[in-house]
């Protein structure tokens, strides 16, 4: 099992919590946000320290309140890969419809050659309207019929940037011409004649990995077809099934080759590791109730389930004791923890798993002791029970 840490690269905060303040009304300055990136910087090279396989970053940008303050996680990630010397540097995700396609198959490719082949390509479509739209796409929802038309161009946007991406990550010349990209436009003169085809400069000197986040079912149906690997996060178990199954189906469809258990698949878990059950409730109370008063009204939570057995509403704000009933976080005592962790292994085979253990508001200082706690207490449980002997 190849353990990761993934953090959103948030400011701390003392007033997490349920009630106020409401998100928009935070506003840190640009000292805090700068020093939370410094930490940020630095809780990759505990990771590396501990023994994590990865380190993974957000992408976000304008958010004054605080949650998410990384606007470019492959620049940080070169910072990184100066620091480090075996940890894979990850991006979950890469905004792809914000950034223009070329520039960012280039930086990946600097960043991944710079590390000696340890950069990860994560890539998704975006979940904020206020970050999609001043950067050039639009946000949707699959859900939001109201929202069809942003919706559709995201997808448009995304499948063709994405296109054009591996070609040029991939083949020493290439050309597209789509809806949305035309590389390279025509008529452009160089030396006495016209530019036909481009080549990127630099390209990857090393073979990488490319995950996607998959949150709807068109999503679903695209990225095993693609081959690159699936992400979910935030999924009540029965749905998590279902999705990874059907993954590996495509998958078997489209290429030919019955994928192992948990091949290609990653599953996301925020945790909390405390000495009792009730020491990890208490103590993760006010950062998972910020996480889903945050992130609640973007449609995050559609991964619970309802009364009905199906996808709760758009909206839901879940409370700790919905989340943990439906054991969609990870919580409790580093046994609890582990053994959590290894039901869903059991349930689905977990080859990839990405830990999330920084709520939003946590100190650094925290989000350091609980990288130690899940490194020494937790993950060594989980290779006892891989190599029983």
């Amino acid at each position: 099992m190849r353990t990761g840490i993934f953090l959103f690269g948030g400011v701390e905060m003392d007033d997490a919590g349920s009630g106020p303040p409401a998100p928009t009304d935070r506003r840190y300055d640009n000292q805090k946000i700068w020093e939370t990136t410094e930490r940020v910087i630095d809780m990759g090279v505990v990771c590396e320290q501990l023994g994590f396989d990865s380190y993974w970053l957000a992408e976000h940008h304008f958010q004054y309140e605080g949650y998410e303050v990384i606007p470019n996680g492959i620049l940080i990630g070169a910072i990184l890969a100066e620091r480090t010397e075996r940890i894979k540097i990850g991006m979950a995700f890469n905004v792809v419809p914000q950034w223009h396609p070329l520039r960012l198959a280039e930086d990946f490719a600097t960043l991944h050659n710079i590390s000696g082949g340890r950069a990860i390509l994560g890539v998704g479509r975006g979940t904020v309207p206020r970050e999609s739209e001043p950067l050039g796409s639009k946000i949707g929802s699959f859900d939001n019929p109201d929202k069809a038309t942003a919706d559709q161009l995201n997808r448009e946007q995304f499948e063709e940037a994405m296109q054009v991406i591996n070609m040029a990550l991939e083949q020493e010349t290439f050309s597209f011409h789509g809806k949305h990209y035309d590389f390279p436009p025509p008529g452009i003169p160089d030396r006495g004649g016209q530019v036909e085809e481009l080549t990127l400069v630099p390209r990857p000197l090393y073979p990488y990995e490319t995950w996607q986040a998959i949150t709807s079912p068109p999503t679903l149906e695209l990225v095993p077809k693609w081959g690159w690997g699936g992400v979910w996060w935030n999924l009540n178990p029965s749905f998590l099934k279902t999705f990874w199954e059907r993954y590996g189906e495509i998958y078997e469809e489209t290429h030919g080759r019955t994928l192992a258990r948990g091949e290609n698949r990653m599953l996301v878990l925020c945790t909390r590791v405390e000495d009792t059950r009730e020491e990890a409730i208490e103590a993760i109370r006010p950062g998972h109730d910020e996480f889903w008063k945050f992130l609640g009204p973007y449609g995050w939570s559609k991964g619970y389930m309802g009364a009905d057995g199906k996808p709760a509403p758009m909206g839901l704000v879940p409370t700790l004791e919905e989340t943990l009933d439906q054991k969609i976080f990870v919580v409790g005592s580093a046994e609890d923890v582990a053994e959590q962790i290894a039901s869903y292994d059991e349930q689905l085979g977990l080859e990839n798993l990405l830990l999330f253990p920084g709520m939003p508001g946590d100190s650094y200082q925290e989000i350091e002791e609980q990288l130690g706690r899940l490194a020494t207490d937790v993950l060594p449980e989980l290779r006892h029970d891989e190599n029983p002997t």
